[in-house]
């Protein structure tokens, strides 16, 4: 392996990829940056849709584009820090390897799109207009909020949520040299990230995924949760955020903010 043998002793949690933003803060920037026209994007394709719970996806290649942005937008912030600290261990032998280590991260996103998107179909295709919001779509809703609560106290969260918070260690178990090893490590970073943030993810779809405000609600709390000290405070505070607004969903949709109620049984479509 070909990290530098201190990254060991450097320690484990977020002080080695935190130490490493500060090196690296080039790179760092650039991820903001490509975050923020992710944001702009974003803002500008969902303008005019319908971005209340369980909008209709369209089709699948519009959904994948727009669902890469989306991730980009909502997790460069939160995997700068690691993005650095790979960066930091190749030190200046490849330099556009990082980018590669982002790119196998948004693969391994584009697949759970791709996953999700299946999931939709799939019950569209069995059970038709079951979603539509004076059917099923309003009790769903408030379930898939209630069970995304309940994830975030399992020992599944938990470990997946640890190796988010300890870059280094992950880096170094899994350390694999040249571009194709940059995408795998990407891509495994990803598969670790997308086990801490499904059930957050599947709320954003339930609350509405073409809102903005509920996006930015999603990506503050996935930001807490992997890159601030306070973990078991930002957990529980997670799980009574998603708590309420699922019982909520069910009793009371209209005391939510910014959520928007769905008025008939036809969804536009999130399509241009």
């Amino acid at each position: 392996m070909s990290a530098p043998a201190q990254a060991r002793a450097a320690g484990e949690g977020l002080a080695p990829a935190f130490a490493a933003v500060r090196v690296r803060l080039g790179l760092v920037a650039l991820l903001f940056v490509l975050a923020a026209v992710g944001w702009w994007w974003t803002v500008r394709e969902m303008q005019g849709m319908d971005d209340g719970p369980w909008t209709a996806l369209g089709a699948l290649g519009w959904f994948l584009g727009v669902w890469v942005v989306m991730m980009a937008a909502m997790m460069f912030p939160s995997v700068a820090p690691t993005v650095a600290l790979y960066s930091r261990m190749t030190r200046s032998r490849a330099p556009l390897q990082p980018l590669v280590f982002v790119a196998g991260y948004l693969l391994t996103w584009a697949v759970a799109g791709l996953v999700a998107f299946g999931a939709v179909a799939l019950v569209n295709a069995l059970a038709g207009d079951v979603l539509a919001w004076d059917r099923a779509g309003r009790w769903v809703a408030g379930t898939t909020l209630i069970v995304a609560a309940v994830y975030e106290l399992t020992p599944l969260k938990d470990v997946c949520l640890g190796k988010c918070r300890s870059p280094l260690g992950l880096l170094l178990g899994s350390w694999r040299d040249g571009p194709a090893g940059a995408l795998r490590m990407g891509a495994k970073n990803g598969a670790w990230c997308v086990g801490c943030c499904w059930a957050l993810m599947a709320s954003l779809f339930a609350l509405g995924v073409m809102s903005i405000v509920w996006m930015a609600v999603v990506a503050g709390i996935i930001a807490v949760e992997k890159t601030l000290p306070w973990r078991r405070v930002a957990t529980y505070g997670t799980t009574a955020l998603l708590l309420a607004l699922g019982v909520l969903l069910l009793v009371a949709p209209d005391a939510i903010p910014a959520l928007t109620v769905p008025g008939s049984a036809s969804m536009t479509e999130m399509a241009p």
